[in-house]
């Protein structure tokens, strides 16, 4: 078994093999990065695993000097990116665009992978619909789950402010109150859906890695703070470059990988992590246009009153792709 150390080399230096169709030329032709200091933030869960794998491969673009951050909350955290105490993130789209509607400083870079949620229902509700009156747990009003779970309910035709109690637990209780039938709901993240299938625990009644139209658009995004990005260009491709690369490896090495989320502490369980990740979409950044996602999320939101700028606007002040499609002619596979 491959030791982490050698597994994040090994990641790194694939490159020069052609390892999942890395090229590493480019990144040496460039300029080094303005600053060889790089803060990203630490979320739980196994689906932002490029942050993580991606940490050797942002040395070798040239940042000495790679810490994770952490923050009480996905809300604080996403909050920290917006003030630039931490300038990057992979983080679930919905709050990153309640906080561009509301006039924070963050701009997407790019999508990295399709699916994260599952919602769970007791035998009470068998579609969305039928949420009309009941109550649905989520960790944090805000955070990226109850931000989706008010799209989905905004797309059948649900008002999330009035139609829905939204109960607020951690995700073991959350789990526990279905199990005992104390909600009527759960909006599920990353591995915690492997956990309910396993222990068989409610019932599936939208999961957007598998599910349309939620499963033709991304649900994670690297976005970073505006100012980080307008004074380091070169820094600012070189990370994203760094974190493609790691959700190429994520799609390929999903065993390696979750090996690796356990051992630094990202992940609980092998087995939950490993499903999660083969399960997630993870070299749809080739493929799809990111901001369709933006555009088709940002009508739900505004729908549901979450948001109060156009797609055009949201897509305008909070979006640079120039990085992105230029990474996208550097990776071909």
């Amino acid at each position: 078994m491959q030791s982490r150390r050698d597994f994040l080399r090994h990641v790194a230096t694939a490159g020069t093999a052609g390892y999942v169709g890395l090229r590493p030329r480019p990144a040496a032709a460039e300029p080094p990065p303005e600053t060889t200091t790089l803060r990203l933030t630490q979320i739980r869960g196994a689906c932002i695993a490029p942050q993580y794998v991606a940490e050797e491969l942002l040395r070798s673009e040239g940042f000495t000097d790679v810490k994770y951050v952490q923050k009480a909350g996905r809300v604080e955290t996403n909050k920290a990116v917006a003030s630039g105490e931490v300038p990057f993130t992979v983080a679930s789209l919905g709050p990153l665009l309640v906080q561009v509607d509301e006039g924070d400083s963050l701009v997407r870079l790019a999508g990295v992978h399709v699916g994260c949620f599952a919602l769970f229902a007791t035998d009470r509700v068998r579609t969305i619909r039928d949420l009309k009156g009941k109550t649905v747990g989520v960790t944090e009003l805000g955070s990226g789950r109850h931000v989706f779970l008010t799209s989905a309910m905004a797309w059948v035709g649900l008002d999330p402010r009035k139609d829905v109690t939204f109960a607020v637990h951690s995700p073991a209780e959350s789990m526990k109150l279905l199990a005992d039938g104390k909600i009527d709901a759960y909006q599920a993240f990353a591995e915690e859906a492997q956990e309910l299938r396993a222990r068989r625990i409610g019932r599936v009644i939208l999961d957007i890695t598998t599910d349309r139209p939620w499963s033709q658009y991304f649900c994670c995004f690297m976005a970073v703070n505006r100012e980080f990005a307008r004074r380091n260009p070169v820094a600012t491709k070189r990370a994203l470059r760094a974190i493609l690369k790691a959700a190429d490896v994520c799609a390929r090495e999903p065993e390696r990988v979750a090996r690796l989320m356990v051992e630094k502490g990202y992940a609980k369980d092998f087995d939950y992590a490993r499903e999660t990740l083969k399960a997630l979409a993870y070299t749809k950044w080739r493929d799809y246009d990111p901001e369709d996602t933006i555009r088709f999320y940002a009508v739900r939101l505004h729908e549901a009153g979450m948001i109060r700028s156009t797609p055009q606007r949201i897509i305008a002040q909070g979006t640079d792709w120039r990085f992105l499609n230029e990474l996208r002619k550097e990776l071909k596979g």
